[in-house]
């Protein structure tokens, strides 16, 4: 079934001249370098390591591939932050910016690389003092600012294997973490920020650590508050005080760790996955170059958590390697007012804002009138990422954000990949609801059962043919949940994603395969329908889930949320449903609407249907600690 909104043809927009005419890849040119990257993948991966990254000692090897276990850069040995710090400081960009923090007050603080740098290096040292090294874990939960950010590089540098917790998870959440990856050091922040309160941090951590003989140190920052410390805890700034901002960084194999991050599981526990160095840093460093057309004189603000994926590899890992400067905002994006975000990038004049389609429709819902009251011009690139974006709240983006000025590039990509995997460079056409096309290097389709091609604009399975550097290595632990995602269908890497395919080849997600609709033997994407819902005017957000139905076999129940104002009754429903007739048609309609407040989400802004769905029936909803509320 293909979705009305997304065939008209009037909803293909080319990309504006003046970024086309500048781009770093032209459609023709990405044409044909994709031909050559999925003919000889290992030449093409093998002449961007030698370009793009410093090496301590050449590899041997490009890849190495046992199905389903691969590795890349055999016997290459470099450090992620020398290429991330070390390299930009040596070739004239120590007083460059790196980060501008900026906090519900309008607080800022600036650091250059070279003075990132030497904070990295006291915390490595710090760290070092303690009895931290290579190959140990290290579980940092933190508020986001440029001392986690540093904590993160901090160990990298001297080859601990970071695992970052989103400042958010409770202590449950957190202690399970901890005691997976055993991590026997813990940093913390005393608290974070969120609409005007602090949010304690550092007692989530008392109470996860409790009886916890495991752990043997708490590093904490305290930031403007003196905290009791007890016998195992050492406060960060007096830690960096008696350090050298001199450490050399760790020799790094290419296939060592570098860190594990966690993501959760329809059922048990959540899978920790681990991501090695030379592969994640070739890609992350690769992909933000060519996704976000990278010259290197940018201000760039993905507004994700370094607690996810996202945060990994387009705040920390990716723009540091380019060498661009990055704004990281603490707080609520609608605190001390709706405007937040457009005053912040009035006044740093931001290029390339990434941001969730949830906090898209959420600025829909507030209105236009707020980022009208600033100037968005210094705007180039707008960016998508965590779910599949909506037309209706593509088109908002790309006019009372981007003034129709920006090219919008749609990313999809999944903790597991390390970088985004499906993408529209800033120079190709665009459609809106549609993620695009492969990136470079990267052989992906949409099959069916038997790993057939599927027709266009037929629903399949989205895999991946072949290995890439930054893919998962492993589950921490448990290498059987790792081996699932390249057995489930034989011979391909299964992304867990339902999609379609266009004439011109350009990749739409409908959604995880386990949120698809069987409606009277038809499948429906949940991102189909949901789009149907959130396009009429009233509707500011929607979730729909199937539920069991004697005749269908499943019938769809939508929960939406209205924009404001909107009244919630059965005219209103009535009208809804028409909506979803006239663009999907008789057999997407929703036979249950629900009016409600809030939606079950990840704190990373993903809806968690099952959730709704488990409530609904009554049944276990399966591991919650991603949950925002």
């Amino acid at each position: 079934m293909t979705n009305k909104i997304l065939s008209e043809e009037s909803l293909t927009l080319q990309a504006p001249q003046h970024i086309k005419s500048q781009t770093n890849l032209s459609l023709d040119e990405y044409k044909e370098r994709y031909k050559e990257s999925i003919k000889d993948p290992e030449k093409f991966w093998d002449d961007l390591a030698k370009k793009e990254l410093d090496w301590f000692e050449d590899y041997t090897q490009v890849r190495e591939w046992t199905y389903p276990n691969y590795q890349w850069f055999l016997g290459g040995k470099l450090n992620i932050t020398y290429n991330c710090l070390d390299r930009h400081v040596n070739n004239g960009k120590r007083n460059q910016v790196a980060y501008i923090y900026v906090d519900e007050n309008s607080c800022e603080v600036k650091i250059t690389y070279g003075e990132l740098l030497e904070k990295v290096n006291k915390i490595a040292n710090g760290l070092k003092s303690l009895g931290v090294k290579k190959g140990d874990t290290v579980t940092i939960y933190m508020a986001m600012t440029i001392e986690q950010i540093a904590s993160i590089l901090a160990c990298a540098r001297i080859g601990a294997i970071h695992s970052v917790v989103f400042g958010g998870f409770s202590a449950q959440a957190l202690r399970l973490r901890i005691e997976d990856a055993k991590s026997e050091i813990v940093i913390c922040s005393s608290y974070t920020q969120r609409k005007g309160k602090k949010a304690e941090l550092k007692s989530i951590v008392n109470e996860a650590t409790k009886d916890l003989d495991l752990v043997r140190k708490i590093i904490v920052d305290s930031r403007d508050e003196n905290f009791e410390l007890f016998e195992r805890e050492v406060d960060l700034q007096d830690l960096m005080s008696k350090q050298s901002s001199i450490c050399k960084p760790e020799v790094m194999d290419s296939e060592d760790p570098l860190f594990i991050l966690y993501t959760s599981g329809t059922t048990g526990k959540p899978k920790g996955v681990m991501h090695t160095t030379a592969g994640y840093n070739l890609y992350t460093h690769y992909t933000t170059k060519m996704t976000f057309d990278i010259k290197g004189d940018e201000v760039f603000w993905c507004t994700a958590d370094p607690g996810w994926i996202t945060g990994h590899s387009y705040i920390i890992y990716g723009p540091l390697s380019n060498g661009i400067t990055s704004v990281i905002a603490e707080g609520s994006p609608v605190y001390p007012a709706p405007d937040r975000f457009w005053s912040i990038i009035e006044k740093y004049r931001v290029n390339i804002f990434y941001t969730a389609p949830t906090a898209v429709r959420m600025f829909m819902k507030l209105g236009k009138e707020w980022p009208k009251k600033h100037d968005l011009s210094s705007l180039k690139i707008l960016g998508s990422v965590g779910e599949p974006i909506n037309p209706e709240a593509w088109i908002w983006y790309h006019k009372h954000i981007g003034l129709e000025n920006c090219a919008i590039v749609d990313t999809w990509w999944q903790t597991e990949t390390g970088g985004h995997m499906i993408s529209t460079y800033p120079s190709f056409d665009t459609k809106p609801g549609r993620a695009g096309l492969p990136m470079l290097g990267i052989e992906v389709d949409v099959i069916d059962k038997e790993g057939n091609s599927t027709k266009v604009n037929e629903v399949g399975f989205l895999v991946i043919k072949q290995p890439w550097p930054s893919a998962l290595r492993t589950c921490w632990g448990e290498p059987k949940r790792y081996e699932k995602y390249w057995t489930e269908i034989e011979g391909f890497y299964f992304a867990g994603d339902l999609a379609t395919k266009d004439d011109d080849g350009y990749i739409m997600i409908l959604g995880r395969a386990d949120d698809t609709l069987s409606i009277s033997g038809h499948r429906i994407g949940t991102a189909e329908v949901e789009s149907a819902l959130v396009a009429h005017k009233a509707v500011a957000e929607a979730a729909v889930i199937g539920l069991p139905h004697e005749i269908k076999g499943e019938c769809i129940a939508a929960f939406l949320i209205l924009m404001q104002d909107e009244l919630t009754n059965e005219q209103q429903s009535l009208s809804i449903k028409e909506k979803v007739r006239t663009e999907l048609g008789s057999l997407a309609v929703p036979d249950e609407i629900h009016f409600v407040e809030t939606l079950p989400k990840t704190r990373s802004g993903k809806i968690m249907r099952r959730v709704l769905k488990a409530n609904r029936l009554g049944q276990d909803p399966g591991d919650t600690s991603t949950l925002e509320d």
